[in-house]
């Protein structure tokens, strides 16, 4: 199946690292009853796998070799808990948030030869009734000819306050100076780099949803939608 098979309608979210496209994307796939791709959360359990197998993150072979022993699968949670992730057996939700991962997610992903390896099992996702697609380059590379493009963003500081909450719910502590600078330097590595850079597309609909709750945005969109 390729992102041109406009029988299958495709909403794609995409946006940098903490603005809410998870949440936003589970809300509007129970909504609308559709299939979810979580693609962040496929590169998280690549930058995982990769990290367990020592792989070094920065060489795309050998990032590539660890796919010979990469058996991701994706559970639907309950509406608090999420996605579950599960790879080789083993469920690996809990290591997808920290530092650590989403650092090396963004580092692989940065890889050519990773991201094309990552861009068929995307697309196989696009299933009927139709899909909700989350990530950072989901409508202008891995579904082009989606029926609906979101761009959803927030401020640095914004963003650094939702995972601050988020970490000291697991028990970790740090420091918004950290975390403020953290996200910046990822928005400049996502936003840069020469292969799929973190871009609106030129159709999407950018939203700030910076004062906005996950109910409004949702309400937003499905505005747009209808």
């Amino acid at each position: 199946m390729t992102s041109t098979d406009q029988s299958i309608p495709v909403i794609t979210i995409d946006g940098p690292s903490g603005a809410g496209k998870g949440s936003v994307a589970q809300s509007l796939a129970r909504e609308l009853g559709y299939h979810l791709l979580d693609s962040g959360a496929i590169y998280r359990a690549a930058a995982v796998h990769a990290l367990e197998c020592e792989a070094d993150i920065e060489d795309q072979n050998a990032v590539l070799a660890t796919f010979e022993s990469f058996n991701p699968r994706f559970e639907a949670g309950n509406p608090d808990d999420g996605v579950q992730v599960w790879l080789n057996d083993q469920n690996i939700t809990g290591k997808l948030r920290n530092e650590d991962t989403a650092s090396a997610a963004s580092k692989i992903a940065s890889l050519p030869a990773v991201r094309q390896a990552l861009l068929a099992s995307q697309r196989d996702f696009q299933r009927p009734p139709g899909l909700i697609a989350d990530g950072r380059d989901m409508g202008t590379v891995v579904f082009p000819d989606a029926k609906l493009k979101i761009f959803l963003t927030a401020s640095a500081q914004e963003r650094a306050q939702r995972r601050s909450k988020q970490l000291k719910e697991q028990g970790i502590t740090t420091t918004m100076q950290r975390l403020t600078q953290e996200i910046q330097e990822r928005d400049t590595r996502d936003s840069t780099r020469s292969h799929s850079p973190l871009v609106a597309a030129d159709d999407a609909i950018t939203i700030d949803c910076s004062e906005l709750s996950i109910e409004q945005v949702v309400k937003l969109i499905l505005s747009e939608l209808k």
